[in-house]
């Protein structure tokens, strides 16, 4: 039997009260507690790391994240390191990262009673930046990490290095690292090619290059990218799945590589990644 249901809500959702309130119900039937955090609270504008998540492997199995991919990516930024289970409830538009749509929880539920579930790995990235030989920023992300200029900059240019060896020398509005996980985020935007979340690559994709060839690059997880800052007078900034930023500077060293943390997801016999692929974009 489960020890206890940890559930993150995004309050700011309009179904949010009426999920948690189901939530509520059903586990009390089954005599397993819930916690929620935060409560009533708006998750992303919260400072980090949240303390009470600290508490949280002695009292969960698993994590319950009711709102969008930018909830599921935050929770999945502060709970990397303690290896609980995700599993996420769509209340966003696309909801790439959430296993299930609101329609579907009762039957979901009853499939985490009866221990009728997976659990699936997705790489994380460990971004660091140096800066006159010294660490200044350092953090984590299961989506991507971005370097782009800032709103008012003219196009900026990024020397990309793969385990020390010249890529190219980028000039436009920047490049963004991503997971396979981040493929359907801003790395698609940006012309990206779409990745199976289960692989171990990661992508480096240019934004809005001036050059004649607009590609992709992916390489193998273990290698290391490095981006070094190669103009001086432009507002640069780099940023952790669209919601941690770091302003950059002229010669600054960007060290991107696959985090030791992975983000550990709950899967059902039905998820197919290709059908979600579908429905989310193709049928769109």
């Amino acid at each position: 039997m489960l020890k206890g249901i940890g559930v993150v809500p995004n309050w700011q959702k309009t179904k949010t009260q009426e999920v948690i309130h189901c939530l509520k119900n059903f586990f009390a039937k089954q005599g397993i507690p819930i916690y929620i955090l935060p409560e009533k609270l708006p998750l992303l504008k919260l400072p980090s790391p949240i303390e009470e998540f600290k508490t949280w492997p002695e009292k969960v199995d698993l994590v319950i994240v009711v709102g969008g991919d930018g909830t599921f990516l935050r929770v999945a930024r502060e709970l990397a390191f303690t290896g609980l289970p995700l599993l996420g409830i769509n209340l966003g538009h696309k909801g790439f990262l959430s296993e299930i749509e609101v329609g579907q929880l009762d039957f979901y539920l009853n499939k985490i009673i009866e221990g009728n579930y997976s659990f699936g790995e997705r790489i994380m990235l460990h971004t660091e930046v140096t800066r006159k030989e010294e660490t200044v920023f350092s953090s984590i992300s299961l989506n991507d990490a971005t370097v782009s200029r800032g709103p008012f900059s003219r196009i900026i240019k990024l020397d990309t290095f793969i385990n020390d060896d010249f890529l190219e020398s980028y000039p436009g509005d920047g490049v963004i690292i991503s997971t396979p996980t981040g493929s359907t985020g801003y790395s698609l935007s940006a012309g990206g090619p779409v990745v199976n979340p289960s692989l171990n690559v990661i992508l480096v994709t240019p934004i809005c290059p001036h050059l004649l060839y607009k590609r992709s690059v992916i390489v193998d997880s273990n290698d290391i990218i490095t981006i070094i800052v190669a103009t001086s007078s432009a507002d640069i900034f780099l940023t952790m799945d669209g919601q941690e930023g770091f302003p950059l500077s002229y010669q600054d060293k960007i060290t991107v590589k696959k985090a030791e943390c992975v983000t550990r997801v709950i899967t059902f016999q039905k998820s197919n990644f290709y059908k979600l692929l579908h429905d989310k974009l193709l049928d769109a």
